[in-house]
């Protein structure tokens, strides 16, 4: 299963952060909106994504809810009848909640770095560094880290849940 070494964390000043990520990456970044509809599983998270103006995918994935940088595998299948699929998997499983973003999205070698617009929760970015055929997490987490330094992301910014935990607990 493909993985990647990933952290999260909220951000203070987006434009300051913007600017530092595009002058780092040298681009200016493609900006998706995303509609993530997620499902009720025994285990991991099971997501159905819509893309404005894209295809639409089906989305497991499996992390431990940690702040550190953190280990997630997951396995995307495109999907060509997202309602459908979203009728029958809302119908079996049952849907838990949506969350709706705007993310600019940047690569820089082996690391994508998102830098997100949570609805109803804010300013966010993530970096994740998906993990070639036989690399160590260990040097995963090394690159994560050089991102955090040169990002100025401190500790304290950092954040365990996903987007949809933060979201429910705001709701409760």
């Amino acid at each position: 299963m493909p993985s990647n070494i990933e952290v999260k964390a909220r951000v203070k000043h987006p434009k300051k952060m913007q600017a530092l990520v595009g002058k780092m990456t040298q681009m200016s970044g493609q900006i998706i909106k995303q509609e993530d509809i997620f499902f009720r599983v025994p285990q991991g998270r099971l997501k159905l994504r819509r893309v404005l103006g894209s295809p639409s995918e089906l989305i497991y994935y499996h992390r431990k809810n940690t702040q550190a940088p953190k280990a997630s595998q997951y396995l995307i299948w495109p999907v060509d009848k997202p309602d459908i699929l979203q009728t029958i998997l809302t119908s079996t499983l049952g849907c838990l909640g949506t969350v709706r973003k705007e993310r600019t999205l940047y690569w820089i070698g082996q690391t994508r770095i998102h830098l997100d617009r949570v609805e109803r929760l804010g300013n966010f970015i993530e970096l994740e560094v998906i993990l070639a055929e036989r690399q160590s997490p260990i040097e995963a987490r090394k690159i994560v880290f050089t991102f955090m330094e040169k990002f100025k992301i401190q500790n304290d910014d950092l954040i365990s849940e996903a987007y949809l935990d933060l979201l429910i607990t705001n709701q409760e």
